[in-house]
């Protein structure tokens, strides 16, 4: 069989098809992934790669060593990381992005810790791309980016928008119309954030029946842009203007009487997913969040 090391470098090559990309994954140089899959190919008798326009694409030789080999180095990391994580006894870490964290699942914390008190699991906030080699274990994302090929998702529940404000605040937002529902006032003042640009624009997309004159699609003048998303929820609550904002963080704040979603909710075409890049077994702690997580998304 070919050395580890070279097949690690062909396994690289092949993932990212790209030795400079293997090369920088693997901190050598371009001319050593070549000359490890060189000699992968030398070992074997086979041309592993076809060569064009300066890229590198599997051939059906390929393939069929590169499906074996990721399988193999992938059950390999999970064994690794397991007795890593046995030997130092270190907590499971679990990233989740700051607004679901802040609003949703610090508030049923409690509830985890009350059921499996032998467990211990730090959260840390992070949104977008997970950085694995910092030490997370599991991540809660929305489904809104590429999260890698090596990359396990498992989803949790789909997002549903919709408008929310301040019950005080609703006639001065909301008018009635005369099906006996509501519109939102044309010089309503929506409230936007930079981390999620677009909330009002796709609520829109996804509510085909609402008339074009009841709903700004873009930024106004009047409007309020906060730099994250978990602001605008707080200027909605403080009754500055209307939120979009998404069902599983705001239900907290409806059953309290803090805000009113008067016009309900739509999916937006997004889900959140727990996300992980080493597989676990049946009653790991990994599981049990990850079943914990589903039930309370759930209910």
């Amino acid at each position: 069989m070919p050395s580890l090391v070279a097949l690690r470098c062909f396994e690289a090559a092949a993932r990212l098809e790209s030795f400079s990309r293997a090369a920088d994954e693997l901190h050598l140089t371009h001319g050593a992934i070549s000359r490890a899959v060189r000699s992968v190919e030398e070992e074997l008798g086979a041309q592993l790669f076809e060569r064009r326009n300066r890229r590198v694409f599997l051939n059906a030789a390929g393939r069929l060593l590169f499906d074996g080999v990721h399988a193999g180095l992938g059950q390999m990391a999970r064994a690794a990381e397991a007795v890593r994580q046995q030997a130092a006894g270190r907590p499971l870490l679990l990233s989740c992005e700051p607004t679901l964290l802040m609003r949703w699942l610090i508030p049923r914390w409690g509830d985890f810790q009350a059921r499996y008190p032998q467990h211990t699991v730090h959260l840390v906030a992070g949104g977008g791309a997970v950085e694995w080699g910092r030490g997370i274990d599991l991540a809660i994302r929305r489904n809104d980016f590429d999260c890698g090929r090596n990359v396990q998702m498992q989803p949790l529940c789909a997002e549903r928008m919709g408008p929310v404000c301040h019950p005080d605040r609703l006639a001065h937002f909301f008018a009635l119309q005369s099906d006996g529902g509501l519109a939102l006032h044309g010089d309503a003042t929506l409230l936007h954030s930079k981390t999620r640009p677009k909330a009002w624009e796709d609520w829109w997309k996804n509510r085909p029946n609402q008339p074009p004159t009841q709903i700004q699609q873009a930024q106004a003048a009047g409007d309020l842009v906060l730099e994250h998303f978990y602001l605008s929820l707080q200027a909605a609550a403080a009754g500055l203007g209307v939120a979009m904002g998404p069902q599983l963080l705001v239900q907290d704040d409806i059953a309290a009487g803090r805000l009113v979603a008067p016009m309900g909710f739509v999916p937006d075409g997004s889900h959140y997913c727990l996300l992980a890049v080493q597989s676990w077994g049946a009653g790991s702690v990994q599981q049990l969040l990850a079943d914990w997580i589903a039930q309370q998304m759930k209910s």
